[in-house]
């Protein structure tokens, strides 16, 4: 299997659509505050004080909004005022005086991140050596090879001119792969992926530790699923009855109780998060006894925003792994030690982690034909004689998977239909030669 049995790759997958001035709530840029303050500033701090041992993938267009001008000093506004009152409208609604204890911590957690604001975006670039393509498009289901190396270029071009550099550790939007793809990545410099081999090996099966070396070069390292859905799975971690409920909220859309439904106990579930840690530990330890890399992957806003102790969870982990005789690195370093295997010579299917492990997320009838009018806009501007670059950012905004998952999940009501329509519109505008003030503020500054 692997050169070094026991080890373990943590890979933090750092993503946000393109929200900075499309809207505030309950759909658009406060998803970003909100990210920043409960995930991000948190996690940020646990990396800071533990460097080196887990890969941190940023999207570029993550980092895109975070350097748009006057976006974070919203933020901090957000955090400063907005924040502030609505703790206190909900405190002095409460009838139980132990919710009125937990808004207040959770008044204090967002007055605790507000000094920090300003950096986040340099320090996450500072901890994030992974990247991703331009705006996080479902690559098998962009409509041309040209279109792909946008994406990608784009991506990477962005990346090394924020940090300098680049080892060729990219994020696969939506872990979408299909074999055509790796000859593209090839070319544009990856040298290492990750992949969802769930449904082709099973879960739990020896050949998701592994590391996969195709005919064209990239290296594709399977996630595994056996150690991931201990957290994400139906019943993993945060499914726990001590921690803070972040489902049921407050009339102003703060959390007050814990998952069990008592008033939450940030004693009782910090205390959770260390025992929940431990068994981690344990389980991923016994899981690569035997030898094989072992990459937990989780989406980095599950730590903190979805998961209010994700964070604490994460640094425990850390801090036992190494009792424990479970050696946790990035995954760049251990995939360099890890002895690959040839990919199947029939060549893999098309799998992504959506449900199912398809591309019926963003394609399906739930999708409602987005993906046709991404690709009839892909190829308009492919027809186009040198197409002005607002018409090529509009294209990259319309091509972002985010649109079909919020559409498919019901999660957003019109919104995505709304911001795609805006940005098809514009697009066609800029293809017509209308001069107009773009929306996307700092969409791909670095154009490819």
């Amino acid at each position: 299997m692997s050169a070094r049995p026991g080890t373990l790759a943590f890979v933090l997958h750092t993503h946000m659509p393109y929200v900075e001035g499309f809207g505030t709530w309950p759909f658009g840029e406060e998803w970003l505050w909100e990210a920043v303050a409960t995930s991000y500033l948190p996690l940020l701090d646990v990396l800071d004080r533990r460097p080196g041992r887990v890969t941190l993938s940023v999207t570029p267009v993550l980092a895109d909004q975070l350097e748009a001008p006057g976006a974070l000093a919203r933020c901090e506004a957000f955090l400063r005022e907005i924040r502030p009152e609505s703790h206190r409208r909900d405190v002095a609604g409460a009838t139980d005086v132990r919710v009125a204890t937990a808004l207040e911590h959770s008044a204090a957690a967002y007055a605790g991140v507000a000094d920090a604001v300003a950096g986040v975006g340099e320090r996450l670039l500072r901890h994030g050596t992974w990247t991703s393509a331009a705006t996080h498009p479902v690559l098998p289901l962009l409509a041309t090879d040209a279109g792909i190396r946008r994406q990608l270029a784009t991506g990477i071009a962005g990346h090394r001119a924020r940090t300098g550099g680049w080892a060729g550790g990219l994020w696969l939007p939506e872990c979408a792969h299909a074999p055509w793809l790796d000859p593209l990545l090839e070319e544009a410099g990856v040298r290492t992926t990750c992949v969802e081999l769930t449904d082709v090996f099973g879960e739990g099966a020896p050949e998701h530790l592994r590391p996969l070396r195709t005919a064209a070069g990239p290296l594709l390292v399977p996630i595994d699923r056996a150690v991931i859905d201990l957290v994400w799975g139906m019943a993993g971690y945060p499914s726990g009855a001590d921690y803070r409920d972040t489902r049921r909220l407050t009339e102003h859309r703060h959390q007050a109780w814990a998952v069990g439904g008592e008033p939450y106990d940030p004693a009782r579930a910090a205390a959770r998060a260390r025992a929940d840690a431990g068994d981690f530990v344990t389980r991923a330890a016994e899981r690569v006894r035997d030898g094989g890399l072992c990459v937990c992957a989780l989406d980095t806003e599950l730590l903190g925003h979805w998961w209010h102790e994700g964070p604490l969870w994460l640094e425990a982990v850390l801090e036992r792994a190494e009792d424990a005789g479970l050696r946790v690195v990035p995954l760049d370093e251990a995939a360099a030690e890890a002895e690959a295997v040839a990919a199947p010579a029939g060549g893999l299917p098309v799998t992504t982690w959506g449900t199912p492990r398809d591309l019926s997320t963003w394609s399906g009838p739930a999708a409602r034909g987005l993906v046709w009018r991404q690709r009839a806009a892909e190829l308009r501007l492919a027809r186009a004689d040198a197409p002005p670059p607002r018409a090529v950012r509009e294209l990259l905004a319309v091509q972002a998977s985010d649109w079909a998952f919020l559409l498919t999940r019901e999660l957003a009501g019109e919104y995505p239909v709304e911001r795609v329509e805006g940005h098809l519109r514009a697009l066609d505008a800029a293809l017509a030669g209308e001069v107009a003030e773009p929306d996307l503020h700092n969409l791909a500054p670095v154009l490819r």
